[in-house]
This record gives structure tokens, sequence and C-alpha cells, in this order.
């Protein structure tokens, strides 16, 4: 198995970090976004390279089988164990071995000596106290006292504690990072569209334990008899062109409730499982969705973590949370590429997505749901689309929304003009930049398409700007003087065109941009650049870049 670029630099980072300091690093990599191949390339070095003995942790059995599946792929050879009761497995004295958590924290005797322990859903650790990990890795490390952990995870952070990284916690730092926007825009993740429900739950009285909403109480409140009907309804609506659509309640009670108006209001089946759902049954239920023989599942707590059906295009989310973690893996089962998928739909009935934002601008907030800031996204008054806040254009219906009134007192001083012709400008370092083709939303297919250009600005920030190689006139010539000033190859005749060149390194870095905001108007312009220098001729295939993974084995990085 061949890694992607970004798994091969997620590689090399954890070895530059074990190597030149002595604590614990985490990386970051979002649903679906290959997580297993990294934790495979590692083990197969530590055992092949440095003759390391390998420890892998996680808390679901779906998480053991893509590690034990994964390891089979990248090293064939290596000699593997499972320690896991939900598998009947109680394999001990191998170079890796993969062990639920539950199974092993109080058989650290029997495991021995790990020189290196992978913890998968590594934000499960807690900061203190006396959890399974913490006891589990405490007794490991007496036995090794120079064990090494490295923390695997799509969510950094935990909704009471925050950032799961810190000098006094398990995990010290995170060694790389990137984004579900980077994913998406490289082509390796899915698109994803999000629609609200016409009735709104009034989640505002709900009372909270431990930073989330009481578990029955939610189940009330969603379980109203036109909350259902309504939401089955529009589930079914907009899923007509749908193929596979992964349903989360709020409870059994809500559940049962939902497949039984599916069937008999809107002459559907609708597939359910939960925790009490007997293995035999659930199997045979989950089989036929990935199948593409049962197109509706609805689940209560069951189909999260570790959960793979690349299938799924829709994500109908009829209960609310207040955890942006579990919001996250919910929506995150539709990230997954399939054949003939080109976007997966979210379908929010618990204004989730109000509250906690865009899938990849998460962040842990004590208050998540009950502060007085902004919210982080929006809700299209016309085709109910929902979107991050900034917009001032709905991206699908182009509704225009009206300008935002500011506080009479602001926090600090607006740098926005005071009249409609004023504008300010501010410079921009830019870390990443990405390219893709884009065709305008409502637009007829054999319509001149543009090369979009992300500038990243900042963690999760980013300008975007239009290139117009397909258009005629100014808008050509002005696309021609943008390739020239970067490029030594001939200005490019398409959108395709100009993204392959440019993803092939025929591009002049951007180093810094000027951006030019003026008030009143909807989008912020991109006004001059700081380039490095322009790359040679790309003379062939060959001179375009290899991504290959490589380990150095002339040191020892644990």
């Amino acid at each position: 198995m061949e890694l992607r670029p970004y798994q091969s630099q997620a590689v090399e980072a954890v070895y530059d970090f074990l190597r030149t300091r002595d604590d614990n690093p985490c990386i970051v990599i979002p649903t679906a976004g290959g997580k297993t191949p990294v934790m495979a390339a590692i083990c197969r070095d530590a055992v092949q390279l440095w003759s390391g003995r390998v420890l892998i942790l996680a808390h679901v059995r779906e998480l053991l089988e893509q590690a034990a599946e994964k390891l089979s792929i990248v090293a064939p050879d290596l000699p593997v164990g499972i320690f896991s009761a939900g598998m009947k497995r109680r394999d001990l004295g191998y170079a890796v071995t993969i062990a639920g958590i539950q199974s092993v924290y109080e058989r650290a005797c029997n495991v021995g000596h790990v020189d290196l322990a992978i913890v998968d859903e590594a934000h499960l650790i807690p900061p203190d106290g006396e959890g399974m990990y913490r006891t589990f890795l405490a007794d490991v490390r007496k036995i090794n006292p120079l064990l090494r952990i490295i923390g695997m995870t799509a969510t950094p952070f935990r909704m009471k504690s925050g950032t799961i990284c810190a000098p006094e916690n398990i995990l010290n730092e995170v060694c790389f990072q990137i984004s579900v926007r980077e994913l998406i825009v490289q082509g390796y993740l899915c698109p994803l569209r999000t629609k609200a429900g016409t009735l709104k739950p009034d989640t505002g009285k709900l009372p909270v334990r431990g930073g989330e909403y009481v578990a029955g109480e939610v189940e009330n409140l969603m379980d109203d008899e036109n909350l259902v009907r309504s939401a089955c309804r529009e589930i079914v609506e907009h899923t007509q062109d749908r193929r596979s659509v992964l349903i989360f309640a709020s409870g059994v009670r809500h559940g049962q409730h939902i497949c039984h108006v599916m069937a008999e209001r809107n002459k559907v089946e609708c597939g359910f499982v939960c925790g009490e759902t007997l293995p035999f049954g659930r199997n045979d239920l989950v089989r036929r969705f990935r199948e593409g023989k049962l197109k509706y599942l609805c689940n209560v707590n069951v189909l999260t973590t570790g959960f793979d059906a690349p299938n799924i295009d829709c994500v109908a989310l009829v209960r609310p949370t207040l955890s942006p973690g579990l919001y996250y893996q919910m929506v995150g089962r539709g990230f997954r590429l399939h054949p003939g998928k080109t976007d997966c739909l979210v379908l929010d009935f618990g204004e989730n997505v109000l509250r906690h934002g865009p899938v990849d601008q998460l962040h842990a907030s004590p208050n998540n749901g009950h502060g007085n800031g902004e919210a982080p996204a929006k809700e299209c008054p016309q085709c109910r689309e929902i979107i991050a806040a900034g917009y001032a254009t709905c991206p699908q219906c182009e509704h225009v929304f009206p300008p935002r009134q500011r506080q009479r007192h602001a926090p600090t001083a607006s740098s926005d003009g005071i009249l409609s012709d004023q504008t300010t400008k501010a410079k921009h370092e830019v870390t990443e930049v990405f390219y893709n083709v884009h065709l305008k939303s409502g637009a007829p297919p054999d319509a001149p398409r543009t090369m979009r250009v992300d500038y990243r600005i900042g963690f999760n920030e980013y300008v975007s700007e239009w290139v117009c190689f397909e258009h005629t006139g100014y808008p050509r010539h002005r696309a021609a003087q943008w390739w020239s000033r970067r490029s030594n190859e001939p200005v490019p005749t398409s959108a395709d065109e100009a993204v392959e060149l440019a993803d092939g390194g025929a591009l002049a870095p951007t180093l810094a941009i000027l951006v030019e905001h003026k008030a009143g108007e909807h989008f912020d312009r991109v006004v001059a650049y700081r380039l490095g220098d322009k790359p040679p001729r790309l003379e062939s295939e060959e001179d375009l870049p290899e991504y290959v993974a490589t380990a150095s084995d002339d040191e020892v990085p644990f």
C-alpha cells in the first residue's frame, strides 16, 4: 500500500518528534482521512527497522479489525496478535499486539515490555483521574520507563477540558494536523451539504449534565409526534436521488417511532439498530445497508466511531448534542468517497450545525450551545441550506443576506470603512495553496469553469479567488497575466489543465497576499501577491513530484 502524500508527511513528523524530543506526540487526521494506514506504517518500521515491540489500543471492535486489516496489507509478514474479549482472542507475545482497552487495562503484566503504544481515538484519554487508558499506560510504563506513546484522533479536544495535548497530559503536542477542508479540496474526502429541518425543537430549556444534554429529556423533546412526522417527511423528500441514508435518533423509543412513521406514513423500509440489538440482527441490517439493499438505517449510539460505510450519501441528525466530538463523529460517517457519490447531504433537525459550526472549524468550548457569542453558522431563509456565518450570499441559491448589524459599542475598534466606498487592506502570510476546478452553482454544465485558488492564511482561515481560463475577453486576459507571473508553462486553455499543472508544480509559490475589504461588498479581493521563484519548465511527466513513504533507518526514533 502506497501512502498518500499527507500520510507520508504524518509518518515523518512522528519520527522527527520522537528523535528530537522525549515526550509524546499526537497526529490529527479527519475521519475517513486514513489514520489506520499511518498507524500500520509506523508499526512496520518500528518492528522491521528498529526491532521494537508495539501495542495498538482502541475502544471498539471495528477499530481493532481495521488496524489488523491494514497491517496485513502494509506488512503481511509482521507477527500480529489481537487481545480482545469481543473478538474472542487472547494473543500475547507478538511484535505487534492490537488490544481493546476494556480487555487489557488490568493486564499490563501479561502484555509485558512495550516500546511504543499507539492510541486510536486518543481524545478518549482523560486529562487526569484513573480511567482505563491512564491506569494501563501507567502500569506499562512501570515495566518500561522509556515507553513512548503516540495518539491518533480526528478531534484533538475534549468538551469539558479543552485540548488533549498539554505538557502535563499523556499526549503533549500535535506533531501533524490536516483539516477536513484540505482533504476535500485535495479530493480525498467527500464534500458536504447541509439543510435544516422546517420544525425547530426548543432546546433552550433542556437540562445539561456533564456538558451534555440529559439523554432522557432530549428524547422526550425530540419524540414529539409533529417533530417526528415532519422530520421523516423531509428525510424522504430530500433523499429521492440518494442511495444510503443513515439516521441518528435521540433514544430507543424515538428511533422506533421514526421507523414506524417512515413505514406507515412514508411507505419506506427503515432498519433500526441500538445497543440492545442482537448481533445477528445488527449484522444483517448493516450488511444490507452497505450493499445498497436497505436505503434507510436508523441507529442510537451505535454507528458512530469506527463504522465504515462509504456508500452513505446522506446523514440525518434527528438529535441535538452539545458535544462537538459527537457531532463530528455523526457527520463524519458521510466523509468517505464512493463511486457515483458527488457529495453527502446532512439533514440537521437538532440545530447542531448552527450550534457548533462547520466540521472543519470545530473547537472545544465550555459553554458550547449556551454562549452569547456569534453563531458559527447560519441558515438560508430561502433554501434552508446551513452555511458558515461569514457568507454574504448563499452558495446554493444565491440568496443575498442583509448586511450584518454591528453592536452599538463593539469590544474592539472596527477596521471596516465607515462609508460604502471606503476600503481596508490587510497583509497575510500564506501557509498553503489549493487549486480546484469550480463551476458556479446553478450554471449549465457547458458554462465556462474557473480555477478556484484557496489561500490558507491561518489555522482554519482561507481567502479565495477565481481565475477564468475558459472565459473570453478581459477575464481571459487577466487569467493569462495571472499565470504568466507565476509560471514558465504556456497559459492553460481550460480549468482542468490549469489545476493539473498547478498540482504538478508549475507555479511559483505564493508567500503572502494583500486582501482588500470594501464596506458594503459581499466578497474580499486579493489585490497583490508576494511570490517565490518561478519553477523550471516541466519537460515530461517524469518531472512531476513523487511522494514516497520513507523512513530513515540510521537512527532509532524511540
